[in-house]
């Protein structure tokens, strides 16, 4: 996977080369993903922005911490042969303020909480959800933490 990354409102940092880690591994662990074809744009910006783009696209008067627009069905992304031009999979939008907000409430660096949003952002563009079931969110959860263990990073949801 391509990632095409917009850098703004976050601070000097090693944010796109974590991303290109963050997507590898997420391929690693979910083989939909994996596809060399597939392009992901990925925005780190402020929660102002995200404020913007959850009212108007999610009609969630509210910033939160990632935000993710697929651009393909799973079905679709499931039967993207690996050879042809280059196929959007979605958007990705981290919000600055609320992600560090949120690492320092847990004890964590920003840029673990940060590669686990991408992670988790990138699941929801393959097609993964935790929001219908119980189950569904434990096998989300589940896979997050495979891949972060991949990168060096902790269990988010262990005690």
């Amino acid at each position: 996977m391509q990632l095409d990354v917009d850098i703004e409102d976050w601070p000097s940092g090693q944010w796109e080369a974590l991303a290109e880690r963050a997507a590898h591994a997420a391929g690693e662990g979910e083989p939909l993903l994996a596809n060399a074809r597939l392009i992901v744009s990925l925005l780190f910006t402020s929660d102002a922005e995200v404020h913007v783009l959850n009212r108007e696209w999610r009609d969630r008067d509210k910033p939160t911490n990632v935000l993710s627009f697929p651009m393909l069905e799973s079905a679709e992304l499931a039967e993207l042969a690996p050879d042809g031009p280059p196929v959007m999979l979605g958007d990705i939008a981290l919000a600055h303020e609320t992600c560090a907000r949120e690492a320092a409430e847990k004890g964590i660096a920003l840029e673990h909480h940060a590669a686990h949003l991408i992670v988790h952002g990138l699941l929801h563009l393959a097609g993964h959800d935790h929001v219908d079931s119980d189950a569904q969110a434990e096998e989300m959860e589940a896979l997050e933490t495979a891949i972060l263990a991949k990168l060096g990073i902790a269990d988010p949801y262990g005690e």
